[in-house]
């Protein structure tokens, strides 16, 4: 099995949470966490459009560093939504073994 290094991903929403005690002057991540959940998903949405740019350049170095702000934001704004990551490693559990189209076609019409 490849190693994907998930306990780093671990440790960084461990530490995401920790910041949300910490003074906005002195954390980015708890400076983002004041500014709202609006605020987090705007930057979430910003690294996510840098990430796809990155890979339409299929400049490997610079998707891996956008990938990286992508998790980062990621775990801030599910901290400013109150959700878990192990909620969200849940939800995939949940997923597993289930093809895309049956899962899509099993939600909720909206």
């Amino acid at each position: 099995m490849t190693d994907h290094r998930l306990d780093v991903l671990a440790a960084l929403a461990d530490e995401v949470t920790q910041r949300q005690q910490a003074s906005p002057e002195n954390s980015y991540t708890a400076k983002l966490l004041s500014q709202g959940v609006e605020k987090c998903a705007k930057k979430f949405g910003e690294e996510a459009v840098e990430l796809a740019l990155a890979s339409v350049l299929r400049d490997t170095t610079h998707v891996a560093a956008e990938a990286a702000d992508v998790l980062y934001h990621l775990l801030v704004l599910l901290a400013a939504s109150d959700v878990k990551l192990s909620g969200v490693m849940a939800e995939l559990a949940r997923r597993q073994g289930v093809g895309g189209l049956a899962e899509k076609a099993s939600r909720p019409k909206d």
